[in-house]
């Protein structure tokens, strides 16, 4: 067992938050579970879990926190949960490890040198049960796992990321997933909240990229073409330039229909619908921004 403590956020994730557990095995000491208020059986699902856990000696514990941001959300949970253990791991209770990284974390994790303060991992992301593989969706280089007191997650309302303090990071080879079991109607739900915060994110970051820190080169570059680059097309252009460049130049129609589906939905709804809100926004202010 690593010493390790995997914190996950929850909020109504019946559907998934045991089979994120369950992918981790028996290589994590500990699992935080911060949960911003879930009316389904979520909270019931976790303590069963946590009997369960300790059966082997792990543990598995459930705190409620008022949803502020995820970002806030996730640093209340590395500083407010009595975390001891030499590394910590983020996680979404939609995602989980595929068998390849659970025994190379398992294996390489104990074995980093004492300047890596952070790992990058790999992920892959499903929709519609089908793997993205094209499209610019594979792989996403993501920070997800940070030595306890050397990093934290940036305090942004949209594209938030892991940052390192001091030291460096290094990238394991294998994939997580990204396997939501919730039906297309939440993923339009989702991404309509999405789309307020992404406004919020627009209307603090739109002169530059923000917040930069220790993130994975990848992120980084994303953010800068997305400030530097994307927002100043213009508005609702470049939702149509991004599904072109994204369902032609990047490939994405060789992931079927559910990657027309994806695609589009991307670039038609949520691009589309981040770009109707900037607009709502400029006409309340009637001084442009």
């Amino acid at each position: 067992m690593l010493d390790l403590t995997v914190v996950i956020m929850t909020k109504n994730e019946e559907s998934n938050i045991e089979k994120c557990i369950a992918s981790f095995g028996e290589i994590a000491k500990r699992f935080v579970i911060v949960d911003s208020g879930s009316t389904d059986q979520t909270r019931d699902i976790v303590c069963g879990l946590g009997e369960r856990a300790k059966t082997y000696g792990g543990r598995i514990d459930f705190y409620f926190h008022e949803w502020e941001t995820h970002a806030a959300q996730l640093n209340w949970g590395f500083e407010h949960t009595d975390i001891d253990t030499e590394w910590i791991m983020r996680i979404d209770a939609d995602e989980e490890l595929t068998e390849e990284l659970k025994k190379e974390i398992e294996e390489r994790l104990p074995k980093l040198p004492s300047d890596v303060n952070g790992v990058i991992l790999r992920r892959r992301v499903y929709f519609m049960g089908r793997w993205l593989k094209h499209g610019g969706k594979y792989p996403e280089l993501l920070l997800r796992i940070i030595r306890r007191g050397r990093g934290r997650c940036e305090q942004r309302k949209m594209d938030e990321h892991l940052v390192i303090t001091e030291g460096r990071t290094e990238t394991f080879r294998f994939d997580f997933s990204d396997r939501n079991e919730k039906n297309l109607s939440w993923w339009t739900d989702k991404h309509n909240w999405y789309s307020g915060l992404e406004l919020q994110d627009y209307l603090e970051n739109h002169s530059s990229a923000g917040e930069n820190g220790q993130i994975p080169e990848q992120a980084k570059r994303k953010r800068k073409i997305k400030f530097g680059a994307y927002y100043r097309l213009p508005l609702f252009f470049r939702a149509h330039l991004y599904y072109i460049y994204r369902y032609y130049f990047r490939l994405g129609f060789l992931d079927g229909r559910e990657g027309k589906i994806y695609t589009f939905l991307q670039a038609y709804w949520y691009r589309f619908l981040v770009d109707a809100k900037i607009y709502e926004a400029q006409k309340k202010s009637n001084t442009g921004i």
